[in-house]
């Protein structure tokens, strides 16, 4: 039953007709447990909220796999501008973008085009800007345009997914960039030819990886719920004496905030992911097919009165 909830949720966030109706009834049925909200004035609360309680934070303008190129250079616009946010507020907060919202799909150039531009401003405002893995299909385009900007700009990250057969290479790969690595588990619906089926082999290669990067002294933003994989980091830390500003425990706004404040409180470094905007469908759908467990939240909330 929960594999067949998880394969609905992922054919859903690619449903353009599912989407429309969402963007026209709003943060509705659940989804602001996990989205920050649907505009940047509202995002940008919720950085300063997290900030007020000792924690660290990254803003995602929702949106992917734009096919216009008009569309691309709003949303470059778009980014740009949250990136000024951050610094006029004086946030502790980075930015985290998806190359196909800024038209990897249309074309490199158009893509680089616009990356410089977001990148340019990062810059100049001292911001961090971590572009993101989204499905499979442009895994490797992500990576060398990562490689080619980072020997341009340094301040520039990207993440590697643990679900893929190839990611301890790439682990491997970008130890020569000394790369500020996001590591996941991963989101997407992968055929097998790609990515391991079995839950057990992607939890024991998302451990090995982390193991991996540590080792190789980079920094690491560890991003998981998963209490094992939180005790395997906290463990290869204190046994190689890796100091607790080599890396970060990084989740999802609206999960497990009560662990959370208790890594806070232990002295870990905890970003929090802040997706905003009102393209918000796909991602909300993926977060339901990664815990299907969530969908009691969402029928709880749906029938609640005045659930917005």
């Amino acid at each position: 039953m929960e594999a067949l909830l998880s394969k609905t949720f992922q054919n859903l966030s690619k449903n353009s007709m599912a989407n429309k109706m969402a963007k026209k009834y709003g943060l509705r049925f659940g989804a602001k447990r996990f989205v920050a909200g649907s505009n940047l004035e509202q995002a940008i609360e919720s950085v300063r909220e997290l900030n007020n309680n000792g924690m660290l934070a990254m803003l995602n303008y929702l949106g992917e796999f734009t096919n216009s190129e008009t569309s691309a250079s709003e949303t470059t616009e778009d980014l740009v501008g949250t990136i000024k946010a951050i610094r006029n507020e004086q946030l502790d907060c980075y930015l985290s973008i998806k190359l196909s919202s800024i038209g990897l799909e249309i074309g490199k150039d158009v893509c680089l085009d616009n990356l410089k531009k977001i990148l340019d401003e990062a810059e100049a405002t001292g911001t961090f800007v971590r572009l993101e893995m989204e499905n499979y299909s442009n895994c490797q385009k992500t990576l060398d345009i990562y490689k080619e900007m980072k020997t341009k700009y340094e301040n520039i990250g990207t993440v590697i997914q643990a679900y893929l057969y190839r990611s301890a290479k790439d682990i491997s790969d970008l130890n020569n960039y000394n790369a500020n690595l996001r590591l996941v588990k991963g989101a997407y619906n992968e055929s097998a030819e790609v990515a391991y089926p079995k839950k057990s082999d992607v939890d024991e290669n998302f451990e090995s990886i982390i193991t991996t990067h540590l080792l190789n002294g980079n920094y690491a933003g560890v991003a998981t719920h998963d209490d094992a994989a939180i005790k395997h980091t906290i463990r290869v830390a204190k046994q190689n004496n890796i100091s607790k500003d080599s890396f970060e425990f990084q989740m999802l706004h609206g999960i497990r905030p009560d662990l959370q404040k208790q890594l806070r409180d232990e002295g870990y470094k905890i970003r929090v992911y802040l997706p905003f905007g009102s393209d918000w469908f796909g991602y909300f759908m993926r977060r339901l097919a990664e815990r299907p467990e969530n969908l009691a939240f969402v029928v709880k909330n749906t029938f609640k009165k005045g659930a917005v």
